[in-house]
């Protein structure tokens, strides 16, 4: 018996079908991108950092105070 003509043998299929060089290496993570924008735009960071750390202070003395102002 001989093949249905739909049928296209596997070796004539991956001929005709080139495959692309795939690239194995992942994208680089967040926390490696985050870092090393970090290190190139120390300013800004420094800036940042310094901006949240008083917010957060500030936050947190409004807090103690309010808690002494309404429990005392």
């Amino acid at each position: 018996m001989s093949q249905p003509p739909s049928a296209i043998p596997a070796s004539e299929e991956s001929a005709e079908t080139p495959t692309a060089p795939t690239n194995n290496a992942p994208p680089p993570s967040y926390v490696k991108l985050a870092m090393r924008n970090m290190v190139r735009k120390r300013a800004t960071s420094l800036f940042h950092f310094a901006l949240t750390a008083a917010g957060l202070l500030g936050v947190l003395v409004g807090l103690a105070f309010l808690d002494h102002y309404f429990n005392s």
